[in-house]
């Protein structure tokens, strides 16, 4: 699948100064500030009123597109810049240079005359970027080492060694290519509103092309990116935008209408508002989360889509946990502990995380997961289910926390995800790996989803029933 070219061809009709601002806007505001970039385009979109839709547009896949080269782009600049210091240049001017760099890469030839006050120097450096990276790429190694991966895909190297390790060199290279492209837009059909049917017509009479999911029996993907929160089915609660693989999560935990479901990592609640669909609004669903502002969004949602069985719970971590959640203890036909995690499964949507993302991070993230799963497996009644699901594709993160989990706590034992998708689903998600020999791209106990084969984001899931 070719590499969309996110601000190739601009129109006359598309101003491209007031697109370059407004990307250097946002850039500022993520290389600088540290803000997520979904925040600060939707920050500086919503200032700019008079951005045609199609500059906005271009504005997104630009800043997106720009995000997940950076790193090989800095890189090639300091080697550009040679003996000069890519820190003595002023921080809005690195990023005007990165922005030139990436639209040359893409096959646009900015007009950097444009920018007053950018240094000799980075218009020189400009002109070599191209040859700089190609220098790289020689010097990083042969095709399909972990170093060269990297590189070619902008992603961390110890992050390439650990994939390299786990699933192979081609099995990497796949999974980086399918990160560095730009997601499907996937919605969740709500059941509590509509039929997928139905919502596929109301789509088709909007002009708005799309197609059933392959997996979700929920998902609904569109062939193009309109403005999805603008659309009258949304108003009225049709549907919400969730990611295939996540819809499959919320249907592994198979929550039954007149249950006790608990979402134990609630944040803004997607997964929860999936579950209360499939409670048929009957039966008590608790959305837990450490991050009180975050959960205070699942209001405004669960109204839109007429989810009325909702109770929010704000947990702190390291406090003592309230009365009601006691309350809960050994009652719950099913706990999801969707865990904090490095996001590596979901970087195709988020590719700023990337520049977040540490050796380090990983390990810190698997003790967290591990003390949640402790935290939360007191809730869960016998007979009923644990699931424990990541957006990361690796096991430090996934089968190890799992497993040591299960060492500290015999209660528990796996359920293979067939006796609770059934066979003709979990077929359909094995079918894409035929013939892959990799052992780490599939297991009998748990739901991995892969970028490259699925289609959907990142996941690991694996659902574990109390015994006693």
């Amino acid at each position: 699948m070719p590499r969309p070219r996110p601000t190739a061809g601009l129109s006359s009709a598309l101003r491209g100064d007031r697109i370059r601002a407004a990307a250097l806007e946002v850039l500022a505001d993520v290389l600088e500030e540290g803000q997520l970039a979904d925040r600060a385009l939707s920050r500086v979109l919503r200032r700019e009123r008079k951005l045609l839709s199609g500059e906005r547009r271009a504005v997104a896949e630009t800043i997106y597109g720009l995000l997940r080269r950076e790193a090989a782009l800095r890189q090639a600049l300091i080697r550009a810049l040679g003996q000069r210091s890519i820190e003595s240049f002023p921080a809005s001017a690195i990023h005007a240079t990165l922005l030139f760099g990436y639209q040359q890469l893409e096959g646009e030839t900015p007009d950097v005359s444009s920018v007053s006050g950018l240094p000799a120097d980075l218009r020189r450096a400009l002109g070599s970027l191209r040859a700089e990276l190609e220098a790289q790429l020689v010097q990083a190694g042969s095709v399909g080492s972990a170093a060269r991966l990297a590189l070619e895909h902008s992603l961390p190297g110890w992050l390439a060694e650990q994939l390299v390790t786990e699933v192979g060199a081609l099995e990497t290279e796949r999974l980086f290519m399918a990160l560095n492209r730009r997601a499907p837009l996937t919605l969740r059909t709500n059941l509590l509103r509509t039929t997928r049917e139905a919502l596929l017509d109301r789509l088709a009479a909007l002009d708005v092309a799309s197609h059933p999911t392959p997996l979700s029996p929920w998902g609904v993907q569109l062939e193009q990116n309109p403005n999805v929160f603008g659309l009258e089915p949304f108003r009225e609660g049709w549907f919400e935008v969730q990611d295939e693989g996540s819809q499959l999560l919320a249907l592994l935990c198979r929550a039954r209408p007149g249950q006790l479901v608990v979402d134990a990592c609630a944040g803004g609640g997607g997964k929860t508002l999936a579950l209360a669909a499939e409670m048929h609004n009957r039966g008590e669903l608790w959305a837990l989360d450490v991050n009180a502002r975050r959960l205070a969004e699942l209001k405004p949602r669960a109204r839109r889509a007429g989810a009325h069985n909702i109770r929010s719970l704000v947990v702190a971590e390291g406090e003592a946990d309230p009365a009601a959640f006691e309350k809960l203890i050994g009652g719950a036909d099913v706990v999801l502990v969707d865990a904090p995690c490095s996001g590596i499964g979901a970087l195709r949507r988020n590719p700023d995380a990337r520049r977040r993302l540490t050796s380090e991070s990983i390990a810190e993230h698997a003790a967290r997961q591990l003390e949640i799963l402790k935290r939360m497996a007191p809730l869960v009644r016998a007979g009923g289910l644990l699931v424990y699901a990541t957006c990361s594709v690796l096991r430090a993160e996934d089968e190890s926390v799992a497993a040591a989990f299960l060492v500290t706590d015999e209660a528990f034992t796996p359920v293979p995800p067939s006796d609770l998708l059934g066979m003709e689903l979990v077929a359909a998600i094995d079918a894409p790996l035929a013939g892959e020999s990799v052992e780490g791209l599939r297991s009998p106990t748990a739901l991995r989803l892969w970028p490259q084969h699925h289609g959907t984001d990142g996941f690991f899931a694996m659902a574990l029933r109390r015994n006693k």
